[in-house]
């Protein structure tokens, strides 16, 4: 069962995406942002880039929208642009500013329903869009947006360190897309509600319980591990079984669920003794979150179930987006 597993995971397109990433990878090894006050260089390859400014981090992220998922649902793709940047900003313990955005289009009417989405997320999670591109006379419709946002301390992919432990939050109130793997607990959710549970995040930040991971991006939790050891230089063992699951949905097989798309998900890497607090700040919001691994120095990912164990990726052997901790450059 788990080596199928694993060999579904390997070859699914979300996570062998993600080695197009090498590209700019080789362009920008070894840049960085200087961070004089901590004596060290902000490295490229987290969520956001972080710039040292003041007495915390200017934070500034982009994300570009799958083709497929532009056309097939222009609505949710634009509130989708918004929504995963703004997930950005908090997964380093950030609070996003505004957005700006650039639009293709092939018509005014192709471009109405993007708009309508990405107005629609802006006022749910009281980020303004500020500026950016639109062209309604292009021969096809694409879309981009762009974000800035500030953190007084910072959660990073690159402090994930051997024994930690493994917490993935995720929101199961919601649905899965008809057709693409992304399961919404936002579009329709209290505006209120979405914004405190973001929230969680820059409070653990700074309250010193969490300093590493990333948010649930297209593929999933094992894609987003896989990107968060890479650039650790760590390995880990995730309990498959361990992560939260929405009960009562048809069709959600657990290799479709490891790969989705949440639209409230975290992968945080914890000290031990901070584990619990972490989890109860995630119970308080109705927050499903558990306990799912832990980080080792094999730099390989391991899955494990029912006593199982199968290596799903050897990131010494096979790196996947080529961004690493600064030794293994």
């Amino acid at each position: 069962m788990l080596a199928g597993l694993a060999a579904q995971l390997r070859g699914a397109l979300g996570i062998l995406a993600k080695r197009d990433v090498q590209i700019p990878a080789r362009f920008l090894a070894g840049r960085g942002v200087a961070d004089a006050a901590a004596d060290r260089r902000v490295a490229l390859g987290d969520d956001c880039a972080a710039i040292p400014d003041g007495d915390g981090y200017l934070l500034l992220a982009a994300e570009g929208i799958w083709p497929a998922f532009l056309e097939g649902d222009p609505r949710f793709a634009g509130y989708s642009a918004v929504m995963v940047n703004i997930s950005d900003i908090h997964a380093m313990g950030g609070r996003p500013i505004a957005v700006v955005d650039v639009v293709w289009g092939t018509s005014a009417g192709a471009l109405e329903p993007v708009w309508e989405g990405m107005v629609a997320a802006s006022r749910a999670y009281g980020v303004p869009i500020v500026g950016g591109h639109t062209s309604a006379r292009s021969p096809y419709n694409a879309l981009a947006v762009a974000i800035a946002g500030r953190a007084r301390r910072l959660i990073t992919s690159f402090a994930a360190r051997p024994g930690d432990v493994l917490v993935a939050a995720i929101d199961l109130r919601g649905r899965m897309h008809a057709e693409h793997p992304f399961w919404d607990a936002s579009t329709g959710a209290d505006p209120a509600r979405l914004r405190g549970d973001l929230e969680v995040l820059p409070a653990l930040a700074e309250a010193g319980l969490c300093d590493a991971g990333k948010d649930i991006s297209m593929g999933g939790v094992v894609g987003t591990l896989l990107m968060l050891l890479e650039t650790s230089g760590a390995g880990a063992v995730l309990d498959v079984e361990a992560v939260p699951r929405p009960s009562g949905v048809r069709d959600l097989s657990i290799a479709r669920w490891l790969l989705a798309f949440p639209s409230y998900g975290f992968l945080l890497s914890v000290r031990p003794e901070a584990a619990g607090e972490v989890l109860s700040a995630f119970a308080r919001r109705g927050i499903a979150s558990a306990a799912v691994g832990s980080v080792d120095g094999s730099r390989r990912l391991t899955l494990e179930a029912a006593g199982e164990r199968e290596t799903l990726w050897n990131l010494a052997a096979e790196p996947l987006t080529g961004l690493a901790t600064e030794g293994d450059r």
